[in-house]
C-alpha cells in the first residue's frame, strides 16, 4: 500500500492506494516551520483510522509546505517514519505537488494560493523557483494569511463595512487579536481563518477590491519574475484561487499573463501522477 500526502499549513490530505481502491484521510497541516517530529507523530496518531494503517503501508510520498531544504524535510520524514516504521518515506516541497498536479505536458508557471503563497516554473522534470517564499509576515501575497491579515487590520481600524463586521461571531477585540497573533503559535492559520468571512461576503465590493489588489500584487511579484512569462500558461491551486477565479483572471490580464488551470486541491492530480508511475 502507498500513501500520497498533500500538506498545507492548515490541513493535510492523505490518500491510501490499495490496488484500485482509494481511502481518504485528513489531519491538521504539518509544516516543519511550526511542527516538531513529535507533533507530526501526534497529529497522525490523532486520526485513528489513518494510524490503523501504519503496519500495512510500504511507501509514503509526502508533499508539504516548507519542505524545501534537507533540514526541513527531515523533520517531516522522521515524524512520519516514527509512525509508519515499515514504510519508505519521500518528502518533497508543495511546489512540486502544485507543478505535477497542474501539468498539461508543456512548460508552465504553477502557483499556490493557500494559507501561504508561492510560485515556480515547471518544465515537466524540474521545478525552478525565482522569488523566495518569505512567509506570512514579510510575504505570502494573495494567500489566506495575507488577506486575513489585511481583513483583521481593516477591522481593527474600523474600515470594514458594518454588515460584514456584524456577522463575525468570534472575539475580534484588539486584545484578543494581538494575543493570538503575537503570543499563540500558528498565527498564520489564525489569520487565514478569517477567510471564512471573506468567502461569505465574496460578492461585496469591499471584499472584491481587497482580493483584486492582492492578486495583482501576487502576479506582479510571483509571475512577472519569470523570463518571457507571457509565453507560458499560469496554473493555480487553492480554494482562494478557485472561488475568486474572475479576479485572478483580471489580475493576469493586467500583466498579459495567460491564466491556465485553476484547481482547489492538488491531491487528485498527485494520485493520478503516482498511479501512472506504477
Amino acid at each position: 500500500m502507498r500513501l500520497i500526502v498533500d500538506s498545507g499549513s492548515t490541513k493535510s490530505d492523505w490518500v491510501l492506494l490499495n490496488g484500485n481502491e482509494e481511502h481518504h484521510f485528513e489531519t491538521m497541516g504539518l509544516s516543519p516551520y511550526f511542527h516538531t517530529e513529535e507533533s507530526v507523530k501526534a497529529a497522525i496518531i490523532k486520526n485513528s483510522d489513518l494510524y490503523a494503517t501504519r503496519n500495512e503501508v510500504s511507501e509514503i510520498f509526502f508533499y508539504g509546505t516548507g519542505c524545501s531544504s534537507d533540514g526541513m524535510r527531515a523533520i517531516i520524514r522522521n515524524g512520519v517514519k516514527s509512525v509508519f516504521e515499515k514504510a519508505e518515506v519521500e518528502v518533497d516541497h508543495d511546489l512540486m505537488a502544485c507543478a505535477v498536479s497542474t501539468y498539461e505536458g508543456e512548460p508552465a508557471i504553477s502557483c499556490i494560493l493557500g494559507t501561504g503563497s508561492n510560485s515556480c516554473f515547471f518544465d515537466g522534470n524540474d521545478v525552478i523557483k525565482v522569488v523566495p517564499s518569505l512567509g506570512y509576515v514579510l510575504g505570502d501575497e494573495g494567500s489566506g494569511a495575507y488577506f486575513g491579515k489585511q481583513f483583521v487590520q481593516a477591522l481593527l481600524y474600523g474600515q470594514v463595512p458594518k454588515e460584514i463586521s456584524d456577522s463575525i461571531a468570534v472575539d475580534v477585540s484588539k486584545e484578543e487579536v494581538l494575543r493570538r497573533v503575537y503570543k499563540e503559535p500558528n498565527a498564520n492559520t489564525y489569520l487565514a481563518s478569517f477567510m471564512k468571512v471573506v468567502f461569505q461576503f465574496a460578492d461585496h465590493p469591499f471584499i472584491q477590491q481587497m482580493i483584486s489588489s492582492g492578486f495583482e500584487e501576487f502576479v506582479r511579484i510571483h509571475v512577472c519574475c519569470y523570463e518571457n512569462y507571457q509565453n507560458y500558461k499560469v496554473h493555480f491551486i487553492g480554494s482562494i484561487a478557485k472561488l475568486f477565479r474572475d479576479q485572478l483572471d483580471q489580475a493576469c490580464r493586467k500583466y498579459n499573463a495567460q491564466l491556465g488551470n485553476v484547481i482547489q486541491k492538488p491531491i487528485d492530480g498527485l494520485v493520478r501522477y503516482h498511479l501512472e508511475r506504477v
